[in-house]
């Protein structure tokens, strides 16, 4: 219990174990190897986007981007209809993804900044406008992305998905990040108390400018390569990652208040996520049971990781 105490992504871990345990149980266990696969691959993208709104709500109370579905979906489209299925255009199109987060990021600042928006409120205006770019751009059109790309993330490597090992390799940069560069501990010590920060000597400006473009950024990787991955751009694709990105971060020990980032945990509430909704699916649950007891589910982990459940408290 010290070490789960120690390091709160532990409970993460442990709720995704039972919840794999009883619905492969369930199964008989002849799902085992394509649930698991399944799992890193949906994972992987909640992974990529929860990282980066791990980075922004470690900035401190208020810092969250609720632009995140709308900048995934802007940057697949228009990634994907550049591209138009050509493989000589692969590096160009995912350089427009980033180029599309870079500048969602850069406006989600100057709105927090310059205008002195509240950070919530101007991210959710700056999804709007994205999203109707989006559609406008969009047009009802499905474009396929070249065939390369819809392999390379659809495709393995002994047995784990390429989507995955990308996640993974961010996960560790990530982590190298936040906890062994300057910039990491500029981003925890704001999280702890902007002013003590200011006084110390540190950019606070500069590094909630970029902390802002980073998780935009990611938005858009993780757009381009969901687009690939399902065969063309939806406008409602990242929908349903505007509450998961914030939820993993949660689920996975990251101080809501700031201060405090756990990247391992993004990992295993990622697949924790996922694995409730299958589990849920699996013993046959409609829609509105499955939303009640996903919640019910999150809301017991989250106690349970904090300690709420312990005698006297």
């Amino acid at each position: 219990m010290s070490f789960a105490s120690r390091h709160p992504w532990v409970w993460a871990y442990l709720a995704t174990s039972i919840v794999w345990l009883i619905t492969i149980l369930f199964t008989g266990g002849t799902s085992a190897g394509g649930l698991t696969q399944a799992a890193f691959t949906f994972a992987a993208f909640s992974v990529i986007v929860g990282i980066g709104q791990m980075f922004v709500i470690t900035l401190g109370p208020g810092n969250v981007d609720l632009s995140v579905p709308a900048t995934m979906t802007l940057a697949g489209t228009l990634s994907l209809k550049y591209m138009d299925g050509g493989e000589g255009l692969v590096l160009a199109g995912f350089g427009i993804a980033v180029a599309v987060g870079v500048v969602v990021g850069i406006v989600n600042y100057a709105l927090i900044k310059l205008l002195r928006i509240p950070p919530i409120i101007a991210t959710l205006s700056m999804s709007f406008i994205v999203q109707s770019t989006a559609i406008w751009s969009n047009r009802g059109l499905r474009v396929k992305p070249p065939e390369s790309l819809a392999s390379f993330t659809t495709s393995d490597i002994g047995g784990v998905p390429n989507i995955a090992l990308f996640a993974v390799l961010l996960a560790v940069f990530a982590w190298f990040l936040l906890e062994k560069s300057i910039y990491g501990r500029w981003i925890s010590a704001i999280g702890q108390s902007q002013f003590a920060a200011r006084m110390a000597g540190i950019p606070v400006d500069g590094t909630r400018f970029v902390t802002y473009v980073v998780c935009a950024v990611l938005a858009a990787i993780c757009g381009f390569l969901f687009a690939s991955f399902s065969g063309g751009a939806a406008l409602n694709m990242g929908a349903e990652y505007l509450l998961t990105s914030i939820a993993v971060v949660v689920i996975g020990g990251s101080a809501v208040a700031g201060g405090n980032s756990n990247v391992p945990g993004i990992w295993g509430a990622s697949l924790f996520m996922f694995l409730v909704v299958s589990m849920l699916n699996t013993y046959g649950f409609g829609a509105g049971v499955r939303l009640i007891l996903t919640g019910l589910i999150i809301i017991s982990v989250i106690l349970v990781a904090s300690g709420k459940f312990k005698t006297g408290r």
